[in-house]
């Protein structure tokens, strides 16, 4: 005690004053006599455990820069150690769980900017649990309803980029409730034929891998019953369907023997071989039926086709190179 008290007597300046609303106010005299207006001035700031004063000394720059980084690593080092803090930094900052806007906004839209912050909230929101879907949902919707223009295509975009999302959020948080209301909710909404197959056709193997092959049946009636009202004169559009229906079900042929839906692709595609006159359009439907594992099937029109074809046509080597894979594999 004595010693601070003779501290304090050696003081080169003493005063009282007052914190304000605003803080605390060095006094005139003080600041012109230790501080250049010219130059900054530095300070470290310290607090001591009894909380009963406080400490201002004067530091460099170059002082004050590395103190500032040290006091930053200290408290990123004790955010992390905190309980349940470490493991919800780790899975914000990982790779496999933040939104791929990339695989959602394959087209783009009027609004896009304006509808991502508002999906990035609610995929968060989604991987907090059941128990938070109401909120998540709600601000989905509300990106669908705000931000729709008087563009049947430009609203079809966004409806599918939506699809999209939530298929991955479905994937990701554990929602299963969100197929259903994909189904029934936003697919009716897309008028645009092209989207509209693209959106059943991206929910299938979502739909497969939780077991939901009712909707997952349903989705392909739908797609082949889209694909058939093409014109024919439609062709490209047609195989584009097709390839995108084979490549999304083929993988799961071990899971879906049990079920008709094979069978149902392959009379559709059978029919298609026989409307079709071009002979590169017959060929995508032989390999689609190799695909879906209907060998037999594939090696007899292939048979077909190459002794239907004239001996001079350029696709004729084409086509018996095909036949030759095909009888090689097992039926």
């Amino acid at each position: 005690m004595e010693e601070e008290k003779q501290a304090e007597t050696n003081n080169y300046y003493e005063t009282v004053i007052k914190k304000t609303k605003t803080g605390i106010t060095f006094p005139k005299e003080l600041r012109e006599d230790l501080f250049n207006p010219d130059e900054e001035v530095f300070f470290k700031f310290i607090v001591p455990p009894k909380k009963d004063k406080i400490i201002l000394k004067f530091i460099s720059k170059e002082d004050a820069e590395q103190y500032s980084n040290n006091i930053k690593k200290e408290e990123s080092k004790k955010k992390n150690s905190e309980p349940g803090q470490k493991k919800t930094l780790k899975q914000k900052k990982s790779d496999d769980f933040e939104p791929k806007w990339s695989k959602y906004f394959l087209y783009d839209f009027s609004n896009k900017d304006k509808v991502r912050p508002i999906l990035e909230s609610a995929f968060y929101k989604f991987a907090e649990g059941p128990e938070n879907f109401d909120d998540a949902i709600g601000r989905v919707k509300y990106a669908l309803v705000s931000f729709l223009t008087s563009t049947k295509t430009d609203n079809a975009k966004l409806f599918y980029s939506v699809i999209r999302f939530l298929i991955d959020v479905i994937k990701k948080s554990n929602q299963p409730k969100l197929l259903d209301w994909i189904y029934e909710k936003v697919i009716p909404m897309i008028e645009s034929k092209f989207l509209y197959e693209l959106a059943l056709i991206d929910t299938l193997q979502v739909s497969i891998k939780m077991g939901r092959f009712d909707r997952m049946e349903s989705s392909v009636n739908e797609i082949l019953n889209s694909i058939e009202k093409y014109d024919l004169s439609e062709s490209y559009n047609i195989m584009n369907s097709f390839k995108q229906l084979v490549k999304k079900v083929k993988n799961f042929h071990n899971i879906l023997e049990s079920v008709s839906i094979f069978n149902l692709i392959k009379e559709v595609l059978v029919n298609y071989f026989n409307k079709f006159e071009n002979v590169d359009y017959k060929i995508q439907i032989i390999e689609l039926l190799e695909d879906l594992g209907f060998i037999e099937e594939a090696y007899k029109f292939a048979d077909n086709l190459v002794k239907s074809l004239e001996p001079e046509s350029v696709m004729i080597a084409e086509v018996r190179k095909i036949r030759t894979r095909l009888k090689k594999e097992p039926i």
